[in-house]
């Protein structure tokens, strides 16, 4: 026995995939994964989010009516639905935990809303309590026709709530009531138009935060005032090598524990790209294979010392070990699993 952690993995299910939920791997702390079965099943569970105290994890269904549900995590890291609610919109494709625990906040892709909802004792999920519905298009006629909310998140001192809307160009501040769970719009700012801004992560100081937008290849520097919820952009850097012309959607964007670095994921050109994030500036490092295809999502561990890349389209997992220059080593050949789309690793746990 050694001691490693859970990696829960979210998929698209459907005619066309043989993934039908939410599977659970483990990590041996050089981050070699073993896959298991299926420990939940559920629609389309394409993102994954954990309590704060590890003990319920969440997820989308991303269907035309979407909904989100609730599953009480066992001891040996199997799952046990508790109950689900409506998203109020449609294809929800994100969701976050606040810091305090007690909400539950989703992004519906197809109807461009951000939706709320309490969480109850042992992790039930309530009746949505807030909505907030975003406007706006951009110049891309097929992917930016209306709003598409496609993240929200809690800053790190949980007084604001920030959606990231693909659709119109804009990241949208919330001031967070803690105990109503309403949010009120503080800032909307406006990015480049036609950069489908996707993804959004802080620094662990809580002082900077980083942008992925798919559209463009791109990750934006802002500074924040976490007093004011401000958003100051800075440099703007391209995902890709210099002279790539092919089509590329960006997609994930993660920095790491200590701050130094930062990650962001390329589809079709299949790849990692690594930023110099302290002192600020946003350096490019290196561009690195994802070892997978289609790249949708990547995550750290814990420790941020492996990285994982889930490849949508190959069907696989790659981890990585984490270099003290960001390099990125392949631990082991990549894990198959099907059309994987989240990979969120869980606290310590005991494996073989």
């Amino acid at each position: 026995m050694a001691a490693g952690y859970r990696v829960y993995l979210g998929a698209y299910t459907g005619i066309e995939s043989a993934a039908d939920g939410i599977r659970l791997a483990f990590a041996d702390p050089g981050g070699r994964l073993r896959c298991t079965e299926t420990v939940a099943d559920a629609f389309d569970p394409s993102f994954l989010a954990l309590s704060p105290d590890g003990a319920t994890l969440f997820a989308v269904n991303e269907l035309p009516e979407g909904r989100v549900a609730s599953f009480a995590i066992g001891a040996d890291g199997a799952l046990r639905e508790i109950n689900s609610q409506p998203s109020l919109g449609g294809a929800p494709c994100h969701l976050s935990v606040h810091p305090a625990g007690r909400f539950l906040l989703t992004a519906n892709y197809a109807t461009g809303n951000v939706a709320v909802h309490p969480i109850g004792e042992g992790g039930v999920l309530r009746e949505a309590c807030h909505e907030v519905q975003h406007s706006g298009s951009g110049p891309d006629p097929r992917r930016q026709e209306g709003p598409h909310a496609h993240q929200v998140v809690p800053d790190p001192s949980g007084r604001r709530v920030l959606a990231v809307d693909l659709g119109a160009d804009t990241v949208h501040v919330y001031d967070f009531d803690p105990v109503s769970g309403h949010l009120a719009l503080r800032h909307e700012v406006a990015v480049r138009a036609g950069s489908g801004p996707r993804h959004l992560a802080f620094h662990p100081r809580g002082d900077r935060a980083y942008l992925i937008s798919e559209l463009a290849s791109s990750i934006t520097e802002f500074g924040y005032d976490a007093d004011t919820g401000a958003l100051e952009p800075g440099a703007t850097r391209s995902t890709l090598p210099d002279g790539y012309a092919q089509q590329n959607l960006a997609a994930e964007v993660v920095v790491s524990p200590d701050g130094r670095f930062v990650f962001g994921s390329n589809r079709s050109h299949d790849s990692i790209a690594v930023f110099r994030a302290d002192p600020p500036g946003l350096q490019p490092v290196d561009i690195r294979s994802a070892g997978v295809a289609g790249p949708r999502h990547i995550a750290l561990s814990p420790d941020g010392g492996v990285l994982f890349a889930a490849g949508q389209r190959s069907g696989t997992v790659q981890s990585f070990t984490v270099g003290a220059g960001a390099e990125l080593t392949p631990v082991a050949e990549p894990v198959s699993t099907p059309s994987p789309v989240c990979v969120l690793p869980a606290q310590s746990s005991r494996s073989s």
